[in-house]
């Protein structure tokens, strides 16, 4: 029978060659490869089969040769590395019976790819969607080839990379590290590469997307970089694939499971992903309940704001949210707050506020902000709607009548509310959130004291828990 078996032999190591494929190599006549990889199947070469080599760079030579052979009737093996049809014979194999008009019978034995060895090495780093990119530009354009990278780093994929680099290759792998950042891939993203994965040279570094060193990779090296949910844990790199997750999720409550699936959504769109985890807890809130993105640019905090908030609340020494509206106070979850032993306040329907108003000639969220001074100096004060308030709160602080644990800065509006903002972000002491430019409002003020109640949740990416 006519026939040529292309074979994918593994990455080098002998107990990942597949019995399919040695069988196939013990019943050949002629073995067809490149020269370096024979020494990995010479045990189960039978008595006097025949092994055709060559050098690098000879594959279309290898693929005639085999044809010469099979025509002629007897069985040929043509082996690549890894899986011959992932950058193997395989292809070119099937191309050339296209243009011979060959009778011969083409038979594909997979083998395990050399990237699918480098993941075992390196834990469970392709648990969810990936692609395979070779920045090997000899018969693809470099363009095309950066096109497929960016799509890589846009879509998320955890990509293992081949053919990384060469003498003649320098550059590439510090362009497609420059693509994935530019593209918002963090620099904590888990790298892990493997060079001669599976023989006696075998090295396995792991490292990030901000810390690879391209100049301690070769050709013979392949790379694995995570998505924005890979992970480091001890010596292993997991990317999850979201059985554990769902396990737990199956205890949440339809609202919260939504809000948890918004959370991951507008994370993975965010333009910076190494934001701290604070802001970023903080920014997640504020995205998802206005659906604009521009709070990426817009929402200010002070360095451990939302940090030093919490453990202020968790150690009980913030007691007392104030708000310049009611509003405000309603949007605060009152689960959260019965869980943490706070109050919310707004003193705008306090009885005395209209007559300290028209007497003072002031307004009535002035005067509600001076009624609260006076009650809860050290409180955590949320605006969402009068710039005159925060300004108030401020006259307080310069004057020492006020020593607010915090700020939450959002005022909405035309008049003076970017001034409003600039006068509160000089109190370098007092730890600020703040929605810069005329943008603001209630529910943001809300959501952004929401944020702080709930932060011990954000590593978890697990919001609404007091839905």
């Amino acid at each position: 029978m006519k026939r040529i078996i292309v074979a994918g032999i593994g990455p080098g190591s002998a107990e990942d060659i597949t019995p399919a494929v040695i069988d196939a190599v013990k019943k050949s006549d002629i073995v067809v490869g490149y020269k370096y990889y024979f020494q990995f199947i010479e045990p189960y070469l039978s008595e006097g089969c025949q092994c055709i080599d060559s050098g690098m760079k000879k594959e279309r030579e290898r693929a005639e040769q085999a044809f010469v052979y099979a025509e002629k009737g007897l069985t040929v093996t043509v082996i690549s590395s890894g899986d011959s049809g992932i950058y193997g014979m395989a292809p070119l194999i099937y191309e050339m019976k296209e243009e011979r008009g060959s009778d011969v019978d083409i038979v594909t034995l997979p083998g395990i790819s050399a990237f699918q060895k480098a993941a075992s090495l390196l834990g469970a780093p392709i648990g969810h969607d990936l692609c395979l990119i070779s920045l090997s530009d000899l018969m693809t354009p470099w363009e095309r080839i950066e096109k497929r990278i960016r799509a890589a780093a846009i879509g998320d994929f955890v990509t293992a990379v081949y053919n990384p680099k060469s003498h003649g290759r320098f550059w590439q792998l510090y362009r497609l590290v420059e693509v994935f950042l530019k593209e918002g891939r963090s620099p904590k993203t888990p790298v892990g590469y493997v060079r001669q994965a599976g023989r006696s040279e075998q090295t396995v570094v792991l490292t990030t997307l901000g810390e690879l060193d391209p100049e301690q990779v070769d050709m013979f090296t392949i790379l694995i970089i995570g998505n924005s949910q890979t992970y480091i844990r001890k010596d292993k790199i997991i990317t999850p694939r979201g059985y554990y997750r769902d396990g737990q999720e199956t205890a949440t409550k339809p609202g919260q499971q939504i809000m948890i699936e918004s959370f991951r959504t507008i994370a993975g769109e965010l333009q910076k992903q190494d934001w701290p985890l604070g802001h970023k807890w903080a920014l997640l809130h504020a995205i998802h309940t206005t659906a604009d993105f521009e709070m990426e640019q817009i929402l200010y905090t002070d360095p451990n704001a939302v940090e030093t908030l919490y453990e202020a609340v968790a150690a009980g020494k913030l007691k007392t949210i104030v708000t310049d509206v009611t509003m405000v106070a309603s949007g605060i979850r009152k689960g959260a707050l019965a869980r943490l032993g706070l109050e919310a306040k707004c003193y705008l329907s306090d009885s005395r506020v209209p007559e300290m108003a028209t007497s003072l000639g002031i307004t009535r969220t002035q005067a509600g902000i001076r009624l609260a001074v006076e009650e809860h100096p050290d409180a955590l004060f949320a605006f969402g709607n009068a710039p005159t308030a925060l300004m108030e709160l401020c006259d307080l602080i310069r004057k020492k009548k006020a020593c607010p644990t915090g700020i939450i800065a959002a005022p909405v509006g035309f008049v003076h509310v970017k001034e409003s903002k600039h006068q509160v972000k000089v109190f370098k002491d007092i730890p600020k959130i703040i929605v810069e430019g005329r943008k603001g409002g209630s529910n943001l003020a809300a959501t952004l004291c929401n944020a702080i109640l709930c932060y011990d949740d954000a590593s978890q990416l697990k919001p609404g828990r007091d839905l």
